[in-house]
């Protein structure tokens, strides 16, 4: 009786060409996405619904099942979601040594397995995931506080994109150089010098992940696929009140590491309780390489600070901050603000907190508009776009801790407020908290509050002297707090070049003139960067190649070539 040898799947192959085109994207930074943002059933099958939002209630109240993960014993780091349901998902326990021990015993044959093998693997892991996108985004609403169709689309295919522009670069720089050349040195006297030279990429060495609460895919996975694809394997420590997301994540990535005929161990999830501190003791571990983070600016100075041995790659806080010169469209700049501040309760890295203005008003087609009466417009904008209570639970999502909480009520008592945070009702989750921004109007003298961030629906229209004024605040403002986005409003084309140059200093990306369906606190993989190394709010961009270079070395052995033998073709 003949029995069939089992085959270990090229995956390369079957994603070459996916590969191909997002390399193409990185290079010309049109419009392209494999990943369809919609959650239509047309798009990604009658039951795709229905199938991942069981999938996400099966899981509820169990171990969750990672097959042959180190470990000993379950940790529930008590995931709550902000609409009101516990989870009550426990996940392996490890400790430190667990964790490095098991995630480095495959890195020779990981290593040795090349470029073009690893980012097969990694397109596969992603393609998975994008099936699996319902669930995640059940999972990702039920962690984060996200509305559904942000859930869906943030935390599934827009972060699918980002993870497979990290894919991107990472094959295509180890791609760089060829595999092997031939060098031959001519000489005046004598047979010519020649060598065999062989040049291989090779990972820095153990990776680890420190997600955060609120994106945990988008903000994730750039840093586990560059990592990944580059050699390295990666322990994937998830915030403790956001574990779900990524632990289906993992658990994909090593389904198909173990079809691949790898060892699953090169992703490992490091999940804590909530009063753990495993991300710091394994920071400063010597075999930790490559270190990724998303998350307060405190903890990520820190880790700049003592990962000294590692290559560290944070985003941080930042004061986003937008100059309002003149506009032509003054309707539009503020809806376009509105829904800016609004989604998803300005728990976005990318929302902006300042809005600079001449304190004796700005030019707009709908005459004059002094400070107050901006701060004022802006207000009725928030409430026409907030007033119907399915609309703003749709928009708002829900407050994803008490921090921000704690937030809004001090600022409540800062400035001048224009428009008080209000609480609104999800009609589908009565224990949901959910509030609308609040708007308070200062005055440039005001450093102190402008200058500290208000993570969460807090936004200040700041009185200035000037747009030159509004300009000098902006410079300083992010060259010493940093910022992840600016954006600027004017009619005149010396103005924008001057905002520009401004931002072009300061080392922060900026938008120009959104009043329509493009937003300042979006950002589009393979066209947009996201971040920047140039302000202290980020030490890398997503992405480019600077986030892939560091997590790899390109290795040569040589030795004098071989002669001819006689009858060799």
């Amino acid at each position: 009786m003949v029995h069939d040898t089992p085959t270990t799947p090229d995956f390369f192959a079957r994603h070459r060409e996916l590969l191909d085109r997002a390399v193409t994207g990185t290079a010309n930074r049109e419009y392209w996405s494999p990943f369809p943002e919609s959650p239509s059933t047309s798009v990604y099958g009658e039951d795709a619904p229905k199938r991942g939002e069981a999938a996400f209630r099966e899981q509820l109240g169990r171990p969750f099942v990672l097959d042959g993960h180190p470990g000993s014993g379950t940790v529930d780091p008590g995931e709550v979601s902000p609409y009101g349901l516990a989870l009550h998902i426990s996940y392996p326990r490890l400790t430190p040594d667990e964790a490095i021990e098991a995630a480095t015993a495959g890195i020779g044959a990981w290593r040795a397995a090349g470029p073009d093998t690893r980012a097969g693997v990694a397109a596969e892991i992603l393609a998975r995931i994008n099936a699996a996108s319902f669930e995640i985004a059940h999972a990702v609403r039920h962690t984060t506080g996200q509305a559904f169709v942000m859930a869906f689309q943030a935390g599934g295919p827009h972060a699918q994109d980002r993870g497979l522009e990290a894919v991107a670069y990472a094959w295509a720089e180890q791609k760089r150089h060829p595999a092997a050349a031939h060098w031959n040195k001519p000489q005046r006297r004598g047979e010519p010098l020649a060598l065999d030279k062989k040049f291989t990429p090779v990972g820095r060495g153990l990776a680890l992940l420190i997600a955060c609460n609120t994106f945990p895919t988008w903000n994730g996975y750039p840093g586990l696929f560059a990592s990944l694809v580059t050699g390295n394997p990666v322990i994937v420590k998830p915030h403790p009140g956001a574990v779900l997301p990524l632990a289906i994540s993992v658990r994909v990535a090593r389904e198909v590491l173990t079809e691949a005929g790898h060892d699953p161990n090169l992703v490992i999830l490091m999940a804590e309780g909530p009063k753990d501190r495993v991300a710091s003791l394994l920071a400063v571990r010597p075999e930790v390489r490559i270190v990724d983070f998303t998350g307060s600016t405190e903890f990520g100075d820190w880790l700049e600070a003592n990962a000294r041995h590692a290559v560290v790659y944070t985003e941080k806080a930042g004061l986003n901050t937008v100059v309002l010169d003149s506009t032509d469209d003054y309707r539009g700049l503020l809806r376009n603000l509105a829904f800016s501040l609004s989604l998803y309760s300005g728990q976005m890295c990318t929302t902006p907190q300042n809005l600079l203005i001449p304190r004796e008003g700005f030019d707009t087609d709908q005459g004059v508009r002094s400070a107050a009466e901006f701060a004022d417009d802006l207000g009725t904008a928030l409430d026409k776009l907030l007033g119907d209570p399915a609309r703003a639970a749709g928009t708002l999502g829900a407050i994803v801790n008490e921090g921000v909480q704690a937030r809004l009520a001090e600022a409540a008592k800062v400035g001048r407020t224009v428009r008080a945070s209000a609480p609104v009702e999800d009609p589908d989750h009565p224990d949901a908290v959910l509030r609308t921004p609040l708007v308070a109007l200062v005055d440039a003298a005001d450093h102190e509050t402008y200058t500290r961030e208000w993570f969460g629906p807090v936004s200040f229209v700041i009185g200035t002297d000037s747009t030159a004024h509004s300009l000098s605040i902006f410079r300083t403002i992010v060259r010493e707090h940093g910022a992840l986005t600016a954006a600027v409003h004017s009619t005149s084309d010396d103005m924008l070049a001057e905002a520009e140059l401004a931002a072009l200093e300061a080392g922060v990306h900026l938008s120009e003139n959104l009043t329509g369906g493009v937003f300042v606190n979006q950002s589009a993989a393979f066209s947009d960067f996201h971040g920047s190394a140039a302000n202290p709010a980020a030490s890398a961009t997503l992405s480019d190649p600077a986030f892939v270079t560091g997590r790899f070395a390109t290795l040569q052995s040589r030795r004098p070539a071989r002669s001819p033998e006689v009858g060799d073709a």
